[in-house]
């Protein structure tokens, strides 16, 4: 089987990979590897993961008629290191919803002309009308890490973001429009493994892309782009909620919660929700940069 980009996912794991995250992809078989800091000491078993699953739709198909009938808008943002789980999240976000309510928005490189617009306005184009749930899956926060990262933006450019991106966020809020911002965290030794399944398996190559080839040897300034990014649009009025999602099964599920904890839906189920978990998901101050991981499943 021909491997895309030549198999440089695994040619990375054998000559580019830190030993220490080298050693834990490789001892990790098929399990989700848990950094040495995250909280639980193996993932989520399957029967339980289903039975909250299960109970969590249930609300957000509750939450959904509801802001139909209110005309309430939903923008949720998903950002997150690549692998980190966006993807599925926003699936099980919006497996069980009337996609003519909900949607989600994966834009692709801008366009010559988009790249004339002022930075926020191709996203301006795919906010919710009237009871509209809309999940940008990676959003105008490109410019804050991807951009800066590969030099597709200037100093320059990306100062201004900072500048502006708080501003427009709050007029959206102030507009009525219900604002959720996630970030998904994970540990360098399970993003690597991730990529090595997308590798290895062609009915998930489609999800690999040359930009996460070359960002595999580009962590630390990830890390940076990242911690800057958050530090300079962490607003009380639109926080960010950070997910630590090494484990899928349990990250999903902190989403799904956040999201019904954050609208104000009527007849809300509060104990089908049940608490938020703040060892998995936060503010801030649970976001690491950190490179290590172990194989504990």
């Amino acid at each position: 089987m021909t491997l895309p980009f030549d198999g440089a996912i695994s040619a990375f794991l054998a000559s580019g990979a830190p030993d220490r995250v080298a050693e834990a992809v490789r001892g990790a078989d098929k399990d989700d590897i848990l950094a040495p800091d995250y909280p639980y000491d193996a993932r989520m078993k399957r029967k339980t993961y289903d039975e909250e699953l299960r109970l969590l739709q249930t609300e957000l198909a509750r939450l959904q008629a509801w802001a139909q009938g209110s005309g309430t808008r939903i923008a949720i943002v998903f950002e997150g290191r690549d692998a980190a789980g966006k993807g599925g999240a926003i699936k099980r976000l919006h497996q069980h919803l009337n996609p003519r309510g909900a949607r989600v928005v994966a834009l692709s490189k801008p366009s010559e002309a988009e790249a004339s617009q002022w930075y926020f306005q191709r996203y301006v184009a795919h906010l919710p009308s009237a009871g509209q749930i809309v999940s940008f899956d990676r959003s105008w926060y490109n410019r804050g890490v991807v951009e800066h990262v590969f030099g597709f933006c200037t100093p320059e450019q990306r100062a201004r973001f900072f500048e502006q991106a708080p501003a427009f966020e709050r007029m959206l809020v102030e507009d009525g429009i219900i604002l959720i911002k996630f970030w998904l965290n994970v540990g360098r030794a399970e993003q690597l493994r991730r990529f090595l399944g997308r590798e290895s398996d062609p009915l998930k190559q489609w999800k690999l892309s040359r930009i996460d080839v070359e960002g595999l040897a580009k962590w630390d300034a990830y890390t940076d782009a990242i911690a800057e990014t958050l530090e300079r649009t962490h607003r009380p009025e639109t926080p960010w909620t950070i997910v630590r999602a090494d484990d899928k099964r349990r990250a999903r599920l902190a989403v799904l919660r956040r999201v019904l904890h954050a609208v104000p839906y009527e007849g809300k189920d509060a104990a089908a929700i049940g608490p938020i978990d703040g060892t998995v998901s936060g503010g801030p101050e649970i976001w690491s940069g950190g490179d290590t991981g172990s194989a504990r499943a």
